[in-house]
């Protein structure tokens, strides 16, 4: 697999609020989108990139940012190009069901990327599962000073661990890969080793993050939006359900995912990502058989 080098230009970053900065994923493959949110007191960093490498370079700007300011870190989900450079923080929150997701499966995950080769392979070398300072029960209410950030967990859906980051006095939301635009939703559906994600829980989550109605939603991958950002993935994924769900009584789940994957294609041709589909398709056909 010959991908880019994911590599985080935290030269790019951009102010999306009063003291909230995005460094952009500039719509390169497994780099994130990088949130930076100060208050008087401290600073929050949500994500690190690939490796320690580039995790490093998003401490040493969060560190000009702070001037002297305290520096935290959480993490969105656990997946390497979000959470494996955290060893460099000192610092590191998260909510119970990620640190069980970087426990279970973190090295499984590890390994799998180093198998991408290239670029990804070099940007993990000498990198091992990272561990959090802190893990929570429930919302984590972080005191920036002057200004409070919500860790929320939302219950599973792109993983088990996922958790969003709410700006509330600015209206910003942060919603890893619960959201990304311009790209066909990623399914981490791989039986038997994992199956932990939920096409129909995800639909639930994006509901309750429509309800908030943040004004500015940073998603995982893709452009800094508006509350449509959420509600194209929310939309997208009924389309998978139900183009999927209508044919789930075939026989041959390889015909389903070519209809289907025919049908979305022709709808959202500009989209990348295209092969998320058919894992996307695995995932609602098995949830489907026990609905």
């Amino acid at each position: 697999m010959n991908l880019p080098d994911p590599a985080v230009h935290v030269s790019a970053a951009v102010e999306v609020a009063a003291d909230v900065l995005v460094i952009p994923n500039e719509h390169v493959s497994l780099v994130p989108n990088i949130g930076i949110i100060g208050g008087s007191e401290a600073v929050l960093v949500v994500d690190t990139g690939l490796g320690l490498a580039n995790a490093s370079e998003v401490l040493a700007f969060a560190s000009e940012v702070a001037r002297g300011r305290r520096v935290h870190l959480t993490t969105t989900h656990f997946h390497p190009e979000h959470a494996f450079g955290a060893s460099a923080f000192d610092s590191y929150l998260v909510n119970r069901a990620q640190a069980d997701d970087l426990r279970r499966k973190g090295s499984g995950y590890l390994e799998m990327f180093r198998g991408f080769g290239g670029a990804v392979a070099e940007r993990l070398a000498g990198v091992e599962v990272p561990v959090p300072d802190l893990v929570f029960d429930g919302v984590h209410a972080l005191d920036l000073g002057g200004r409070t950030v919500l860790l929320r967990p939302t219950g599973r859906g792109h993983t088990p661990g996922d958790q969003v980051v709410e700006v509330p006095d600015a209206g910003v939301l942060f919603t890893g890969d619960l959201a990304e635009t311009g790209q066909f939703a990623i399914f981490p559906w791989f039986p038997p080793h994992d199956t932990d994600v939920s096409g129909l829980g995800w639909i639930d989550v994006l509901e309750r993050l429509i309800a908030s109605e943040p004004r500015t939603v940073v998603p995982g991958h893709g452009s800094v939006g508006g509350l449509a950002v959420l509600e194209d993935v929310r939309d997208y994924l009924r389309e998978l359900r139900d183009e999927t769900w209508r044919r789930r009584s075939a026989a041959d789940l390889a015909e389903v995912v070519a209809e289907v994957r025919a049908v979305l294609v022709e709808r959202h041709p500009e989209w990348a990502g295209r092969e998320w589909i058919e894992p996307g398709v695995g995932c609602l056909c098995s949830e489907g058989l026990s609905a």
